[in-house]
């Protein structure tokens, strides 16, 4: 019997609205590894975007490099790493020859030779029990060549038929271990068809091209664990193909998430049980939407439970004018209810805009206006309310200087008409 937990999408260096998760994925690491000891896995499996970055910060790698030295002093005997999108090849695999000797096998990029994502893992005795298709992120340049003039669809089919192949040539590679009836398990980090994704995700492909469904894995694959989606979810129904999805959440719109991993049993080559295991939550995401006097009360009895960090807020309030006053009242609540902070904010204005001429009262005329007044009602026309601030500062920064352009324009012109 060999067991494997199956994890993705950790989004190492991640920061939300420009606030870091460090503390929530230390957290999630020290109990992945105690899950490790309690489940007494042999085999972890991270399925692709370890890093939200291809260049990640010094913390981001000391938590990598932290849970690695960790693992490893525990009951699993041998980790396979995949690179995702987010993922820097040369990162990941810049230390994959001194990993190997610790049976850490990493693969950031697709190899030029496919035998180099066969990975046999063994027992105590060196004996095989299991290999892993350990396929990466792969790349348009991976899967197909560029044509000139082709059309979408084309694109599209030649994409998908890139992926499909790439998985079909690793066929021939483990033949000879399935005839020993030794369990095989694929990985990959892509977009499945069919599959439920969060505002979190990055499209792999323009459009999310080369999606293919759970039929188009070759068969000899006992399971697929794939990164990518971070939604929990099985592939067309077919309890084999599946995302573990991200261990904490990367967006708002992942708050009704139930974050896991998936633990996988093989017993005599046949895949015996999947449990899904779920994953603890350290810091709650929650949204509040509505107009001041329906949130105000929400966010004063909202209750963070027993959360080891207080809850990050997301607010939509909705309004008709006076913003500012709204605001204040926003803030006055979440200074009421320290479990709560307010991470976003997102004003949504009830009442139609106004075009420019409507804005302008009759008695006006537009000429008589002034530019800076113009520019304003222009941009509370086309743009939503607290977005324009920057370019109200930029204006006002051309208006100070049209007035140096003009005397330099000036005195340039004094000068040509005063030359001979």
């Amino acid at each position: 019997m060999i067991r494997v937990l199956h994890t993705a999408d950790w989004h190492l260096g991640q920061r939300l609205a420009g606030n870091e998760r460090t503390e929530e994925h230390r957290a999630f690491l020290t109990w992945l590894c105690q899950i490790i000891c309690d489940e007494k896995i042999d085999l972890l499996l991270i399925a692709g975007d370890v890093f939200d970055t291809g260049f990640p910060s010094n913390t981001a790698l000391k938590l990598y490099y932290d849970f690695l030295r960790e693992v490893k002093d525990t009951c699993c005997r041998e980790l396979v790493i995949i690179g995702g999108n987010h993922d820097s090849v040369s990162t990941l695999n810049a230390p994959a020859e001194f990993l190997r000797h610790y049976k850490v096998h990493v693969v950031g990029g697709a190899p030029a030779n496919p035998q180099d994502q066969v990975v046999v893992v063994t027992n105590d005795q060196e004996e095989p029990q299991l290999v892993v298709c350990a396929v990466p992120f792969l790349r348009d340049k991976d899967v197909r060549l560029s044509v000139p003039g082709e059309t979408g669809e084309e694109r599209e089919a030649r994409l998908k038929q890139g992926i499909c192949e790439h998985y079909t040539q690793l066929v021939p590679l483990i033949q000879e271990f399935k005839k020993q009836n030794l369990p095989v398990i694929a990985t990959g980090h892509l977009f499945a068809a069919g599959g439920s994704a969060s505002d979190s995700e990055k499209e792999i492909h323009v459009g999310n091209l080369g999606q293919i469904g759970g039929d188009q894995f070759p068969k000899e694959f006992d399971y697929v664990a794939l990164g990518h989606l971070h939604r929990p979810q099985v592939v067309n129904k077919m309890p084999h193909i599946r995302y573990s999805g991200s261990p904490i959440p990367l967006s708002f719109s992942e708050i009704a998430d139930k974050k896991q991993v998936t633990i996988l049993e093989f017993e005599s080559g046949k895949l015996s049980s999947i449990l899904e295991k779920p994953v603890p939550c350290w810091r709650k995401l929650v949204r509040f939407k509505g107009t001041i006097d329906e949130i105000f009360p929400k966010i004063i009895a909202f209750d963070n439970g027993d959360q080891a960090y207080p809850a990050w807020a997301e607010v939509q309030l909705q309004y008709e004018n006076n913003l500012h006053d709204h605001t204040v009242r926003l803030n006055e609540a979440f200074a009421l209810q320290p479990s709560v902070q307010l991470l976003i904010h997102r004003p949504l204005r009830t009442r139609d805009q106004q075009s420019l001429d409507q804005q302008v009262q009759p008695e006006q005329d537009l000429a008589d206006l002034k530019p800076k007044e113009v520019f304003l009602k222009k941009c509370e026309e086309a743009l939503d309310a607290d977005t324009y601030q920057d370019l109200l500062q930029t204006f006002d920064e051309l208006l100070e200087l049209m007035p140096q352009k003009e005397e330099e324009l000036v005195v340039t012109s004094a000068k040509e008409t005063s030359q001979p």
